[in-house]
C-alpha cells in the first residue's frame, strides 16, 4: 500500500442550478464557475454529474446529448489549458457505437486523461443511457485516480473496485428529494433521511476507499411528469458539493441553501488506509422506501422510453 507524502493542493467542486436539457445555459454557468475556481488558484476542478442537462423526466435532455468530441468535452479541455488544472465533470454521450452512456471525462491542459461510464442509470435516468462496464480507474503520471457518480458511491460494487487503489476520488451527483405528498409526516421524515443519506454517502465513502473526494452537485428546484402516473413530481437537488479527505473529515461543503457557486479547499491527494471494510451486502446505505419503489418501476419504464425514444435519435 502506497502512503502519499505530497503538498496540499487546491481543489475545487463547482454546485449547478441548472436549466434542465439547456446546453448552452448550463455550460456557461460552469464555465463561469470553474473560471472563478481557476482564478482562485484551483488546480482540480471538477463539475457535476449531468452539467450540461441536470437531469429529470424531461425530453429536453435527449436533445442535448453530445456527440464524441462535441461542446461539452471541449469546454473542460479549454478550461484545463486556460489554468493549468485537471479538469472532469459527466454528460450524455452518444458513442461511435450509438448507444448513449453517461460519461465522466477527466482531462489535462494536454488532453483526456481517461474517462468513466457510470455504471447503472438511476430511476428515471434509464430513459437517456445504458449502463457502462469499465472500473472507474484513471491512470495519471502521478496519481491514480477514481471516478464515481451519484448511486455509485451507494454501493459495495463500486468500493471494491476502488479500495486502496487510487490516490483520489472525483465524480459528482444528481440526487433529488422525496417529494412532499400526503401523508407529509411521513414523506417529510423519507425526505430528512434522503436528504442525510446524499451527504453521508459521499463523506463515508472515503472511509471504505482510503482516498480524499472531490464531489460536485446540483442545486435547486426540480418539477416534471412522474413516468406512468396523471401526477407532477416537484421537489429538489439535495446539493452537497463537498471535499472530503482521506479519513473522511468533510473540509469544505456547500449545501443546498447556500445554492449555486463553488466548494474549495486544500486536500492532500494520497492513497492511506482505509477505516471500514466494505459490508458483504449490495448498498452501502439503506435507500429509503420511496427511492427503492421508484428505482425499480422507473427502471422498468426507463428501459422502454430509451428503445422508443433516445436509441432512435440522431445526436446533432
Amino acid at each position: 500500500m502506497q502512503i502519499d507524502n505530497r503538498n496540499e493542493v487546491k481543489v475545487a467542486a463547482i454546485q449547478l442550478d441548472p436549466k434542465i436539457g439547456d446546453l448552452h445555459a448550463n455550460m456557461a454557468a460552469c464555465e463561469s464557475m470553474a473560471n472563478e475556481a481557476g482564478e482562485k488558484g484551483a488546480k482540480w476542478i471538477i463539475l457535476p454529474e449531468f452539467f450540461t442537462t441536470g437531469m429529470a423526466f424531461n425530453p429536453r435532455i435527449a436533445d442535448a446529448i453530445q456527440p464524441p468530441n462535441g461542446k461539452a468535452l471541449n469546454l473542460l479541455l479549454k478550461i484545463a489549458k486556460r489554468y493549468e488544472a485537471i479538469v472532469g465533470g459527466s454528460f450524455l454521450e452518444r458513442g461511435e457505437d450509438s448507444a448513449v452512456r453517461n460519461t465522466f471525462y477527466l482531462v489535462s491542459p494536454k488532453g483526456i486523461l481517461g474517462r468513466h461510464d457510470k455504471d447503472l442509470p438511476t430511476m428515471w435516468e434509464n430513459c437517456f443511457y445504458i449502463g457502462g462496464e469499465d472500473d472507474g480507474i484513471i491512470k495519471m503520471s502521478d496519481y491514480t485516480v477514481g471516478s464515481a457518480l451519484c448511486w455509485e458511491f451507494m454501493r459495495s460494487q463500486t468500493a471494491r473496485r476502488l479500495q486502496e487503489k487510487v490516490d483520489i476520488v472525483v465524480g459528482g451527483s444528481c440526487w433529488w428529494s422525496v417529494p412532499s405528498w400526503v401523508p407529509k409526516s411521513v414523506t417529510n421524515r423519507w425526505e430528512e433521511k434522503n436528504e442525510q443519506t446524499a451527504l453521508e454517502s459521499v463523506r463515508s465513502f472515503a472511509t471504505y476507499i482510503g482516498a480524499p473526494i472531490i464531489h460536485a452537485a446540483h442545486v435547486g428546484t426540480i418539477e416534471c411528469p412522474l413516468p406512468w402516473t396523471p401526477m407532477n413530481y416537484k421537489g429538489h437537488y439535495e446539493a452537497g458539493s463537498m471535499i472530503v479527505d482521506g479519513e473522511g473529515e468533510i473540509i469544505a461543503l456547500r449545501d443546498r441553501h447556500e445554492g449555486q457557486g463553488i466548494v474549495m479547499a486544500n486536500v492532500k491527494i494520497g492513497r492511506t488506509k482505509y477505516q471500514k471494510n466494505i459490508p458483504n451486502k449490495y448498498w452501502l446505505h439503506d435507500r429509503g422506501l420511496a427511492p427503492s419503489l421508484a428505482w425499480t418501476y422507473q427502471r422498468w419504464h426507463g428501459k422502454r422510453w430509451y428503445k422508443n425514444v433516445v436509441a432512435k435519435q440522431k445526436t446533432s
